[in-house]
């Protein structure tokens, strides 16, 4: 389904402009993502959809490139280990990383990856005011 430009707009201010998983503004060129992936061979032009019932408008999330492109088609569970294990291949692949480590201009965390919209939807429910825009990462 190719949203059309109002649907377009819908999904963009689903959460206020802001990317569904890393809460970044969305700026012009953004994408538009299944939460719950659609599975196609994407290098093949026209090749079948595998499942066609996640594609919805209700599975549609507002995205920025970078979170999009590394989503890909995986599920929300198996996209939040990808992010945790960043820090692990950091580690093992990137002397820059690892020098600035040493330098102490970063500090590894263990905290657990929430996604922009779980933030918000918590929130939202909880206090149930729709014209309130929820920034959380400023």
């Amino acid at each position: 389904m190719r949203p059309t430009k109002k649907e377009r707009e819908l999904i963009f201010k689903k959460y206020e402009g802001h990317c569904a998983y890393c809460g970044c503004e969305l700026q012009k060129g953004y994408h538009i993502d299944h939460l719950e992936p659609v599975l196609r061979e994407w290098w093949k032009k026209g090749s079948p959809m595998y499942k066609p019932e996640n594609d919805t408008k209700s599975n549609l999330m507002p995205s920025c490139p970078s979170c999009n492109i590394n989503k890909h088609s995986l599920s929300l569970e198996n996209f939040r280990k990808l992010i945790e294990n960043f820090i692990v291949s950091l580690n093992k692949n990137s002397t820059q990383y690892k020098i600035a480590k040493r330098y102490g201009l970063i500090i590894e965390t263990k905290i657990e990856v929430v996604f922009y919209f779980e933030e918000y939807e918590k929130i939202y429910k909880h206090n149930n005011d729709p014209t309130k825009p929820w920034n959380f990462r400023k």
